[in-house]
C-alpha cells in the first residue's frame, strides 16, 4: 500500500498494527471485539482507514466487525436442494465439521452426538466419511490435542472402511508461518509486519507452540484447500480468492503446496491474508460470488467455515456479564440463494461446535 503524503514511519508502524488490532474506539475485552461507537459518530482521527479498508484488506479476528443487518436471511432448508445422497450399497454418510479452534472437549462431545466416535474416541462410524473445514489450532486450548486426534481418526476411518480428511484453513498458514519465518518481516499491504506477530494477536496459544513437532507440520502444509464431494463444494473460507490459485481444484491445491514448499515468507503471508477474507457470499452479490466458484470447481452447492454464523447472522453474544453468554446458533446457516453453508457455529464466542451430516435434514 502506498504511503499518501504526511505520512512517515511512525504512521506506518500504526497502520501496520491495525491490520490486527482493532481501532481505537473498540472495546477489546472479548473473543471478539465489538464496535461501541455511537452509530452516528465520525470515524476517530487516528483511524488509519477512515474511508473504508484498502483493497486487499480483510479483517482478521481482532478486528472483525459486528454486524448489525437485517437483510441476511436464514432460508430454510430444502432438500430437493440438496445433492442426492449415495445408496447404501455405495460410500457411507457425509458429515463435515465447522471450526474446531483447540476447543478439543467440545468437538469430543460433537462426534460423539453424531455417532462417528464411541466413548473412547474411538471411530466406531464404519464407512462413514468426515470432513473437517479447517482452523483446528489458536484461541482455544488445545489445538495440538486436536490436530493429534484428526490424525489418529483418519487412520482409524481408513481401517473401518470410511475415510476422516481435513482442508486447510488461515489458522494452520498461519501456524505454520509463525513456526518457520517468526519474527520476519513480511510486506502487509500496510508496512511491515510478522507471521509471530499475528499469530499472537489472533489467539495464538504457547502451549500448542510449544507441543508443535514435525509431523503435525508436515501434515498441515499437505493438507488440500478445496475439495467437491457428493456435490458439496468444500472450501475453508467464504471468499473468491481461491480463484487466484487456479481454475481447477487439482491447480487450486498443487498451487498452494508448491507456495508453501518454496518457503518464501512473502509469498505465503499473501496466501494467509488472502484465506482471511471472509463476507464474500453475503448481501447483494453473494450468490453470484458463490457460482463462480461452483461454475469454475464443480459442486451445486458450497460449504465453508471461517465466518462465524453469529456474524453472518448480526447475532453477537453480550460481553457485558448478563445472563445471554453467547450466541444462539442451532444448526448451519443458508443463505446465497441456498447455494451456500456456513458451518462455523462460532465456538470461540461461546457458539455452538458444528458437525453434521449432508444431506442437511428439512
Amino acid at each position: 500500500m502506498t504511503q499518501g503524503a504526511g505520512q512517515g514511519p511512525e504512521a506506518e508502524r500504526t497502520a501496520t498494527l491495525r491490520d490486527f488490532r482493532v481501532p481505537a474506539y473498540v472495546n477489546e475485552t472479548g473473543p471478539y471485539a465489538q464496535d461501541t461507537r455511537p452509530a452516528d459518530a465520525a470515524p476517530p482521527l487516528d483511524e488509519p482507514y477512515p474511508d473504508g479498508y484498502p483493497d486487499g484488506y480483510t479483517p482478521t479476528q481482532r478486528d472483525l466487525p459486528v454486524i448489525n443487518r437485517g437483510d441476511t436471511i436464514q432460508l430454510p432448508v430444502d432438500p430437493a436442494a440438496e445433492p442426492a445422497a449415495r445408496t447404501a450399497a455405495g460410500p457411507g454418510p457425509l458429515f463435515v465439521v465447522g471450526d474446531v479452534h483447540g476447543y478439543l472437549d467440545e468437538l469430543i462431545g460433537a462426534l460423539r452426538e453424531q455417532g462417528l466416535i464411541d466413548a473412547e474416541g474411538q471411530w466406531c462410524a464404519g464407512t462413514a466419511r468426515l470432513w473437517f473445514l479447517g482452523d483446528f489450532t489458536d484461541r482455544g486450548p488445545d489445538g495440538i490435542g486436536v490436530i493429534d486426534l484428526v490424525m489418529r481418526l483418519s487412520a482409524e476411518a481408513a481401517a473401518a472402511g470410511g475415510y476422516c480428511k481435513a482442508l486447510m484453513g488461515n489458522h494452520e498458514l498461519l501456524l505454520l508461518g509463525a513456526k518457520r519465518f517468526g519474527d520476519t518481516p513480511v510486506n502487509s499491504g500496510a508496512g511491515t509486519a510478522t507471521f509471530q506477530a499475528a499469530w499472537l494477536l489472533n489467539g495464538g496459544q504457547k502451549t500448542d507452540m510449544d507441543r508443535l513437532q514435525d509431523h503435525h507440520l508436515q501434515w498441515m502444509a499437505r493438507l488440500d484447500a478445496v475439495e467437491e464431494v457428493d456435490g458439496y463444494l468444500l472450501v475453508h473460507s467464504d471468499t473468491t480468492a481461491y480463484l487466484d490459485y487456479g481454475d481447477s481444484i487439482e491447480a487450486v491445491n498443487d498451487m498452494i503446496r508448491e507456495t508453501i514448499t518454496r518457503n518464501d515468507a512473502d509469498e505465503v503471508w499473501d496466501l494467509f491474508r488472502k484465506f482471511t477474507k471472509r463476507f464474500s457470499f453475503r448481501d447483494e452479490g453473494g450468490a453470484d460470488a458463490v457460482r463462480s466458484l461452483l461454475d469454475t470447481y464443480g459442486g451445486t452447492r458450497i460449504v465453508h467455515g471461517h465466518s462465524p454464523i453469529p456474524y453472518l447472522l448480526g447475532e453477537v453474544g453480550s460481553e457485558d456479564g448478563e445472563e445471554n453468554k453467547g450466541p444462539v446458533v442451532e444448526g448451519p446457516h443458508v443463505y446465497a440463494d441456498g447455494l451456500a453453508i456456513a458451518m462455523d457455529g462460532g465456538v470461540t464466542m461461546a457458539g455452538k461446535l458444528l458437525v453434521r451430516q449432508l444431506p442437511l435434514d428439512g
